[in-house]
């Protein structure tokens, strides 16, 4: 017979039905036999009565996740009886015919209620995780997204393209994954970290509007807001645009539609705030702020100018942020959050609060009557409040303030769960200094228009010189992550040449590792612009969970093992061999 879904049967009052899917729960009232059916859609109540002897006789052996199919005649429950809490609450089953379908063992975790098994029992049992309705509902959920963004991206006249998975190793910045040639021994592809070569490579083919949800693949170490190894990324790109401003005006009503449309949620102010990336390290020691709460950092710097305090006369800046209701942190959660200040790179962390019209603190006696009003008023701090200092580097005391502000706000509760602030950060520098090679590099990628194109690169001699050079790239922050990151693309050969060889690259480096694309845009390369939004990450806080693990179906876990397919595992000598791979672990 054909198969009837929970949500069906209430309509269904008088009618026979089958229903099929798993024993949720049995009860044995002695002459009544009580079974809850699962489906995908809810659960059921079924009865089983006496007078049906065969059914009645399996009633009795079922068990937990046994998988039956069940007909019978739907009849609604005597108002005493019903259950408002399920959608079939009204009506039950009454039936006549069952048959056992697959008998199920014990199970090894729990999948019922809110006590559940460890993070790493679930992952092993994934497939017996998924039955929580919870997880039904992430599943449907995640469909939902992808629906909605391929609609959108349709209608906006972009064409779905899909490109290569084997691909060439290219520095975006993380570690590639590697997959030795067997028709072209000792050579490698690379599962490409973005499809950011071939995207620009279709808008020299002449494709005005791409966009892919890509798997991309990088290995870093995973955390709560990170996938090991796989993630999905809704990839986009516009030819014929020079301004980063086009691509954002055109992706941005589908991301705020999705905050409230598709999540329920209120966007901070009702709109998009759009701020420098100066603005953004300078006012929140972060490139990706949360904007859910205020907690500003302040520059001190010219209050402190003539100090006799030895900490702040030896630093070049000094800023405060102020915490609300700051006074009443313990000395002992003082002492974490100055842990937490040293592990950003502070030497300690100096603090003032406001108690019952006094101001405390244990270097109150090293400042004047001056400077404790100045810091008082530029900060707006009040009774009950505390400020907190950052006095080192810029780079430093935004850093660790920018840290102590995310932390302040989780202990707090500032963080409201159904608000979600959306930021673009524009104007991101087009080098970084890296700190361990000590010398310059780049910031994001080598594939951004610096502002000021090839002469901003030539006029440039000195670090200090390079790393002032803007790139037209572009961010999004969610409520304190990074969901999208995007640019005008440098579709000029020379600036490519350039923007290496001020590195120290000749172009012989450049041919070699980008090859395609420095040979493509010879040959009449538009301008172009795009940008990639992370699809898990973004998930992840529009449904208001705090691991990434839990929105996608099979994640890795925190070490990177797939711990139900026993991934990553040996493989055969005689494969490895084939590979031209020596098997060192085994010699």
């Amino acid at each position: 017979m054909e198969r009837t879904l929970s949500t069906e049967t209430k309509s269904k009052i008088s009618e026979a039905i089958t229903l099929k899917g798993w024993v949720n729960s049995r009860r044995d009232h002695g002459g009544l036999i009580f079974i809850d059916l699962r489906d995908h859609t809810g659960v059921t109540q079924l009865v089983f009565q006496p007078e049906f002897t065969e059914a009645f006789a399996t009633a009795e052996q079922l068990r937990d996740e046994f998988v039956i199919s069940a007909r019978g005649v739907v009849k609604e429950r005597a108002d005493g009886l019903k259950n408002p809490n399920i959608e079939s609450g009204d009506i039950e089953v009454v039936v006549s015919e069952v048959l056992v379908l697959n008998k199920s063992a014990p199970l090894p975790i729990q999948i019922q209620g809110e006590d559940q098994s460890s993070e790493e029992s679930r992952l092993k049992y994934r497939y017996l995780d998924l039955r929580r309705p919870k997880m039904q509902n992430m599943l449907k959920k995640r469909a939902e997204l992808f629906g909605i963004m391929r609609q959108y991206m349709d209608n906006h006249e972009f064409t779905e393209v899909t490109t290569p998975v084997l691909a060439n190793s290219s520095p975006e910045g993380a570690r590639d994954f590697l997959v030795p040639s067997r028709l072209q021994n000792g050579k490698y592809y690379a599962l490409p970290q973005s499809p950011q070569q071939f995207k620009q490579l279709l808008m020299v083919g002449g494709v005005s509007r791409y966009y892919q949800m890509a798997t991309c693949f990088r290995d870093e170490d995973p955390r709560a807001d990170r996938l090991y190894g796989e993630f999905y990324h809704l990839d986009t790109e516009m030819s014929f645009v020079d301004d980063g401003q086009i691509v954002r005006d055109t992706m941005e009503p589908l991301i705020t539609s999705l905050v409230t449309d598709f999540a329920g949620k209120r966007i901070v102010g009702n709109e998009v705030v759009t701020i420098t990336h100066t603005e953004a390290m300078e006012k929140y020691g972060s490139d990706k702020p949360d904007l859910r709460y205020g907690m500003e950092l302040i520059e001190l710097t010219d209050v402190f100018e003539g100090t006799e305090f030895g900490v702040f006369k030896n630093a070049p800046v000094i800023k405060a942020i102020c915490v609300k209701g700051g006074a009443s942190l313990s000395r002992s959660q003082i002492d974490n959050f100055t842990g937490i200040a040293k592990s950003e790179g502070a030497g300690g962390l100096a603090y003032i609060t406001y108690e019952n019209g006094e101001v405390k603190s244990p270097i109150i006696k090293f400042f004047s009557d001056t400077e404790l009003a100045e810091v008082k008023k530029r900060l707006s701090a009040e009774d009950g409040d505390a400020i907190f200092f950052g006095a080192d580097t810029r780079q430093v005391v935004n850093k660790v303030l920018g840290k102590l502000r995310t932390c302040f706000a989780d202990h707090f509760e500032l963080k409201n769960p159904d608000e979600i602030s959306l930021v673009w950060i524009v104007d991101f520098p087009f080098y970084e200094w890296d700190d361990k090679a000590k010398k310059v590099d780049f910031g994001h990628n080598p594939f951004s228009m610096p502002k000021g194109g090839v002469e901003a690169l030539k006029n440039a001699k000195t670090d200090d010189e390079k790393l002032a050079i803007v790139a037209d790239q572009y961010d999004m922050a969610m409520n304190g992550y990074e969901i999208c990151s995007g640019a005008v693309r440098n579709h000029n050969p020379e600036v490519m040449y350039e923007a290496f060889g001020i590195l120290g690259y000749d172009r012989n480096y450049v041919d070699a590792k980008f090859g395609a694309m420095i040979n493509a845009f010879k040959y009449g390369a538009p301008p172009h612009a795009g940008c990639a939004f992370g699809i898990d990450r973004m998930f992840m806080e529009l449904m208001g969970e705090s691991n990434i693990r839990e929105v996608v179906a099979f994640p890795k876990n925190g070490s990177g093992v797939d711990v139900m397919m026993n991934s990553p595992s040996e493989v055969e000598s005689s494969q490895l061999k084939e590979l031209g791979i020596i098997n060192n672990t085994k010699a």
